[in-house]
């Protein structure tokens, strides 16, 4: 099966076969850290496959070591005011939003940030043992993303979701399992498990997945773009803050920031 995408970068690989798009995150250099190119892809995977009937579910991995560290820091150093240095994840996350075609994830090792904020918007998803998930936005001075703050309280609850949202520890896929995050825990073949998966989904009647997805979504639909307007706005604020430099400078002289 061919696919027509335009976007091309080594750091996000696409394959499509048995009806579902693979969609590898393929830098492990920077552990999978999503740069502007990189969200650029993720997004274009996820629009294309509401357009192509070939593609019946989008596959969403890393690698069996790592998901993802999340947003590539080096990408906040100097953020574009006028323009606004994130728009590249702004699509992504209007893609997530406005998906037709259901979503799978596999996940192993780091999942951070973005990489745990992007999967609310996943409708199945599997987690190896070895994955850790952590939303460190106060830690970065920075607000939640990607409608998190709208779908992480209506799945866990308004104090479990400021402990991870502000606390920002890690937590385990066990965890993640018991707060309804992810659909089971995997010990061996995370990826395996989730292709699958993915592959069942595409054999059933397509119309008939879609539209129960949509039917699930449907409600919450203009929620999440009032929820995304917010964070936008609260994360562009937060973005050119004292604290968020502080932060980050923290973070590159490896050191505890000093707020």
């Amino acid at each position: 099966m061919s696919l027509n995408l335009k976007s091309c970068t080594d750091s996000v690989v696409y394959r499509l076969q048995n009806h579902v798009l693979h969609v590898t995150l393929n830098r492990a250099s920077k552990r999978n850290a999503l740069d502007n190119a990189m969200y650029s892809a993720l997004a274009e995977a996820i629009e294309y496959a509401d357009t192509d009937a070939q593609v019946r579910a989008v596959l969403i991995y890393g690698s069996e070591e790592c998901f993802t560290a999340g947003n590539d820091l080096s990408s906040f150093a100097n953020p574009d005011q006028e323009g606004y240095a994130e728009i590249p994840a702004l699509r992504m996350i209007r893609a997530l939003t406005e998906s037709q075609t259901p979503l799978v994830a596999a996940v192993a090792g780091p999942a951070v940030g973005v990489g745990t904020t992007l999967l609310l918007h996943c409708d199945l998803i599997y987690a190896a043992s070895n994955s850790k998930f952590r939303l460190p936005f106060s830690q970065l001075g920075l607000v939640p993303e990607a409608a998190s703050s709208l779908l992480l309280p209506r799945l866990v609850g308004h104090q479990k979701a400021m402990e991870l949202l502000v606390l920002g520890d890690v937590f385990s896929a066990d965890t993640a399992r018991e707060i309804g995050m992810i659909n089971a825990v995997v010990d061996t073949d995370v990826i395996g498990m989730a292709t699958s998966e993915a592959e069942r989904l595409a054999q059933l009647a397509p119309a008939s997945v879609r539209a129960t997805k949509n039917l699930l979504r449907e409600p919450l639909r203009q929620s999440l773009r009032d929820a995304n307007d917010a964070e936008q706005k609260y994360f562009r604020e937060a973005l050119s803050s004292d604290e968020a430099r502080e932060a980050l400078q923290a973070f590159l002289e490896k050191r505890p920031a000093r707020f």
